[in-house]
């Protein structure tokens, strides 16, 4: 199946598509430098672009954390940010009473993975018609997302993309099991690869530590299974980065990255199938 988002085609074999941006809003300043600088990269290198920030961060471990500067604040860089450079935008939406209004903003809803079994709040989303993206829960097997989909799916949208983001195992650790992605795609939506959550260490000393050397290594072991998309939270300084320091990408190392997955995308998807 191909899903449509404005000028993007996503899925059945269109090229890579990138989602991108720092984890939450932390100050306009932040959100306009990223998005510029990622739509520079990304329209060198041809490859569509959806900006991402979360607008809030309802899951953090800490009650001391930060969750974010304001609703209508962020919101409002978010809508200012998509005009500003002519940007289709994704964000997070943590319960039904937010979905409405991120949905006026917004071209794609997110489902965090600690929600993704929440019917009535991928009930709601579904009913914006707008894109959902549904992060595949930790604790969930990849052929258990299909439950999710339907969800969304039951409300007559079926613009849905699905999201791996890693898969609890044993305490503080995450694995990927990269027979997700063909296991995952078997619903007919296409499927993301999060490459930074990814990397998570999740709950350690009151927060979620990351391995963010890994996040290449993930990024293209993911495209050359033949992912429709790639996740990545970049941040210019990630060291002072609000919410999850540990596991965004530095910014000047996306556009290496993306040259690599980009190559290694055309090359899979000129190849036919192998089905034993």
């Amino acid at each position: 199946m191909i899903v449509e988002i404005g000028n993007i085609k996503i899925g059945d074999g269109n090229p890579l598509i990138l989602i991108a941006g720092p984890c939450v809003i932390e100050s306009r300043d932040l959100i306009f430098f990223t998005a510029e600088k990622t739509k520079e990269i990304t329209d060198r290198l041809k490859i569509p672009f959806i900006f991402k920030s979360s607008y809030k961060k309802a899951n953090r471990t800490s009650v001391s954390s930060f969750t974010g500067i304001g609703d209508e604040e962020a919101l409002k860089i978010l809508d200012d940010v998509k005009r500003e450079f002519n940007l289709i935008v994704l964000t997070d939406v943590h319960s039904t009473n937010e979905v409405r209004m991120a949905a006026e903003v917004v071209d794609v809803l997110q489902i965090p993975a600690f929600l993704c079994r929440q019917t009535e709040l991928l009930l709601e989303a579904g009913k914006t018609m707008k894109a959902v993206n549904i992060k595949k829960g930790q604790f969930l097997a990849p052929d258990e997302i299909t439950y999710a989909a339907d969800k969304v799916k039951s409300t007559g949208n079926e613009k849905i993309l699905l999201t791996e983001r890693g898969t609890t195992f044993g305490y503080h650790n995450l694995v990927v099991d990269m027979r997700s992605f063909v296991l995952m795609r078997k619903t007919g939506f296409p499927v993301i690869m999060d490459a930074t959550h990814a990397v998570q260490i999740p709950g350690v000393g009151g927060k979620s530590s990351g391995a963010r050397e890994f996040i290449p290594y993930l990024s293209r072991a993911a495209t050359a299974v033949g992912i429709d998309g790639l996740f990545l939270e970049t941040h210019p300084e990630p060291t002072k980065a609000l919410s999850d320091a540990d596991s965004q990408l530095p910014l000047n190392y996306l556009e290496e990255l993306l040259k690599q997955v980009k190559e290694i995308d055309l090359l899979i998807k000129s190849f036919n199938p192998i089905n034993l």
